[in-house]
């Protein structure tokens, strides 16, 4: 199910995705999730939103990535995932845009629910496909 979710200190809705979704994923402040993507970034040469630094980011903090399956490139949606995967705590990517699923819920500041994932990263769960 869509949650409304904005832990922007400024409510700023646009570009932060990345920010939020790691906010929200590791239970801690915007603000401490923008420095941990900055300073990765900087260490990569990359900017904070980038796939590879998301990546890292996440990695460090103990998540493990995932893509889809290549016999479901283009079908697996966010409210599908996130139907899918009622435990555990989620980071899904679509090529152009991040957001938390925790518990089935997916936390975002639209309803992102029909967007494609094309990858997922997961702590302490096997995410399910199918």
């Amino acid at each position: 199910m869509y949650i409304e979710f904005n832990s922007n200190p400024v409510a700023r809705t646009i570009g932060d995705c990345a920010v939020r979704a790691i906010a929200k994923a590791l239970d801690t402040s915007w603000e401490f999730a923008y420095i941990m993507l900055a300073l990765n970034g900087l260490k990569m040469g990359n900017l904070m939103n980038g796939n590879d630094v998301i990546s890292a980011t996440l990695r460090d903090s103990g998540f493990r990535k995932a893509n889809i399956p290549n016999t479901c490139p283009d079908c697996m949606t966010i409210r599908e995932f996130a139907e899918l995967n009622q435990t555990g705590t989620y980071v899904v990517g679509t090529g152009t845009h991040v957001v938390c699923i925790d518990a089935g819920d997916y936390y975002d500041i639209w309803d992102s629910g029909d967007e494609p994932i094309i990858c997922v990263w997961y702590e302490n769960v096997n995410p399910r496909f199918e």
